[in-house]
Parts: C-alpha cells; structure tokens; sequence
C-alpha cells in the first residue's frame, strides 16, 4: 500500500498521479487546480513531483509550487 501512494503527488485525496513523465507534467500543469489540500500538502506534494520529475528525467523549471500560482488561478 505504502508503495501505490507515492503514485499519486496527493496521495491520501488520491489527486494527481505521478507514475511516468506524462503525468509528472499533468500534475505540475493542474497543481493550481487541486482544491480543499492545505499549503503543508502542497509542500509534500511538490517534493513528490520533483522526486518523480527527476525519476522520469521532466524539467521543471519552477523551485517552489507556489510559482504556479503566480498569474495563475487565483486561491481563496
């Protein structure tokens, strides 16, 4: 079990897949679309992209999630 969650970058919601470098770009492009998760799941969902994005050699050329944001969809 421990394994199948770290597939998804939201893995307790089950938001966000991350198993190959298609959906590592998918979740880094809907990162500002995933709603009702607290800023600290956001933090260790980004570590979890940027691990997967390493894994599947994706660029990701943003340090911080909260980058995404910027211009971006705005959060209440």
């Amino acid at each position: 079990m421990a394994r199948e969650s770290q597939t998804f970058a939201f893995p307790e919601q089950r938001k966000e897949p991350i198993n190959d470098a298609a959906h590592v770009r998918n979740a880094i492009a809907r990162f500002d679309q995933v709603e009702d998760v607290t800023d600290a799941e956001r933090d260790r969902a980004w570590k979890r992209i940027l691990a997967a994005a390493d894994k599947f050699d994706v660029e990701v050329s943003e340090r911080s999630w909260r980058e995404l944001f910027k211009g971006g969809k705005h959060r209440s």
